[in-house]
């Protein structure tokens, strides 16, 4: 099977086409010219210099292949860039699908637990589930939200589409870096506060896997939660302090320390005119129960979650061994 797979430089989509050529299956990946290639060297995935949110450019290149793997997007945690991230995520979605559509082939969307409820009182949080905590209102989440939508559309329109949408993914090959940012700041940087709320933590392994998983036997108009082991962010950085040997984390944030704190990282930033990492936004967010159930991708279609704890470590050595630390 020829399969594009956008993304394919990034955390997720490097993975997954990792495992897909070790299946047998042919990779196709559109870059640009300031794409960074490491992440395809030795990887025999064919790359085409295209826009994702051209359609006239993406046509020629869906027409030739049998099934897309949607994992490209753009992410900021923070209120700057909504615009151009609503005209990614959102573009590049709609170009795709309604090209799928047309193609008759099957599409799979990378979509985010963030375009779902936080937990209101520590239950996993599953695809249907009503009368949560709604996600903050930044960049990142708007446009997810948005994309969502319009997938599901072209879903009612007749497209083969199953949505899946993966938790906080940690593991090897994370380029940028992307979630592995965590574990790094972690490893550099004096812990004393950590925020009050908490993450479905999973190998970004096992989130390939459930993704090749949905393409084999996931309903269309179906969505899957490939989440992982709800775990407070407390919990999360003590085992990542231990990896990395330091010292973990002693208290957690309250409420209004880190609305404090997040509204002075924006005046910072607008100071700064460029936005910072902590902001309203980001410390919001990490307030908040971020705990997802897994169940249904279980049943359906035989998802399977792995040890964090290797995840972690696996992170760590390819960080170490790719010279981040």
């Amino acid at each position: 099977m020829k399969i594009l797979v956008t993304g394919a430089t990034g955390f997720l989509g490097n993975n997954l086409a990792r495992k897909l050529l070790q299946l047998g299956h042919e990779v196709i990946t559109t870059v640009r010219p300031t794409s960074d290639l490491r992440p395809l060297d030795g990887l025999d995935i064919e790359t085409v210099n295209a826009s994702l949110t051209d359609a006239s450019a993406m046509a020629p290149i869906v027409g030739d292949v049998d099934l897309i793997v949607h994992s490209a997007a753009m992410i900021q945690l923070g209120h700057s860039k909504r615009e151009s991230s609503i005209a990614f995520n959102v573009g590049s979605t709609e170009v795709l699908a309604q090209a799928a559509r047309r193609r008759e082939i099957r599409m799979i969307n990378v979509s985010s637990v963030d375009t779902l409820p936080a937990s209101k009182d520590g239950t996993p949080v599953q695809e249907d589930s009503e009368g949560k905590v709604p996600k903050y209102d930044c960049s990142y989440v708007a446009s997810k939200l948005a994309a969502s939508a319009a997938f599901d559309l072209e879903v009612t329109k007749g497209l083969d589409g199953v949505t899946v949408c993966p938790g906080f993914m940690l593991g090897p090959n994370d380029w940028k870096p992307s979630s592995g940012e965590m574990l790094l700041f972690v490893a550099k940087t004096p812990l004393f506060f950590v925020a009050a709320g908490g993450c479905t933590t999973v190998d970004v392994r096992d989130v390939a896997d459930g993704i090749i998983l949905a393409v084999a036997k996931g309903k269309s108009g179906e969505k899957y939660i490939l989440g992982g082991e709800n775990l407070s962010y407390m919990d999360l950085w003590t085992r990542m302090a231990k990896v990395v040997g330091c010292w973990p984390p002693r208290r957690k944030i309250g409420n209004l320390v880190a609305n404090l704190a997040g509204k002075s990282g924006d005046l910072i930033s607008k100071f700064c005119q460029q936005e910072l990492a902590v902001n309203s936004a980001a410390l919001s967010m990490g307030q908040m129960l971020n705990w997802y159930s897994s169940q249904k991708a279980i049943d359906e279609l035989g998802y399977k979650i792995g040890d964090v704890d290797i995840a972690i470590e696996d992170a760590w050595k390819w960080f170490k061994l790719n010279e981040y630390v």
